[in-house]
């Protein structure tokens, strides 16, 4: 009877550690089966089909309804040219005057030569050139060349608006007040001594006769 028990409790010994291992066997697996469910698939090379023409549509969206939208929100369109800044910020010419010829007793708005005139009351020298004069000239010859002068700086001073710009000095020794002459950045000046009725001025006057 004792060796009959014996076997009954060596064959629940060795039962009981097959129903271990068969317990872990099965849990191994159970966990491998869950992994294996819940993992990522992998990533294939490429696109797909349906990915690919998902982008065919959409670029032709884009392309054909793309401009009307860039216009209703206020983006320049690709194929229209930007226009270019200018190099320059030029200043907007904003004086203007009705000039006549000064007389004996002055004027407010009037040309006394042709490098010299009056504006709202004061008198300007331009700086950067040097006409005949017509104030006890020392020739016929320069007494005619300056009133053509005084002519055309009248003309030219009419002409529209103008900007008056600062020289190396403020004022002359007769108190009159430097100034260049300018209209759209160009120096009326220069209009003169290209027509051959003044110089520029370098310091010191030269005879006209």
């Amino acid at each position: 009877m004792g060796r009959h028990m014996g076997r009954q409790g060596h064959g629940r010994a060795h039962g009981s550690r097959r129903d271990k291992v068969e317990h872990a066997w099965r849990a191994e697996a159970r966990r491998a089966g869950n992994v294996a469910r819940f993992q990522r698939p992998r990533r294939r090379n490429g696109i797909s089909g349906p990915a690919l023409v998902y982008c065919l549509c959409l670029g032709l969206l884009l392309g054909w309804y793309g401009p009307g939208w860039m216009a209703r929100i206020g983006l320049p369109r690709i194929d229209t040219p930007m226009q270019s800044v200018p190099a320059d910020h030029r200043p907007v010419d904003q004086l203007s005057a009705d000039f006549g010829y000064c007389h004996d007793g002055g004027g407010a708005n009037c040309v006394v030569d042709g490098d010299t005139f009056r504006f709202r009351g004061e008198t300007y020298r331009i700086a950067d050139i040097d006409t005949p004069e017509t104030h006890g000239p020392r020739c016929a010859a320069e007494g005619a060349l300056g009133a053509q002068a005084t002519q055309r700086l009248q003309t030219l001073m009419n002409d529209g608006p103008f900007s008056l710009e600062s020289g190396d000095r403020d004022t002359d020794r007769y108190g009159r007040t430097l100034r260049i002459v300018t209209r759209e950045g160009q120096s009326i000046g220069d209009r003169l001594v290209a027509e051959g009725l003044a110089r520029h001025w370098d310091g010191s006057r030269h005879p006209w006769c």
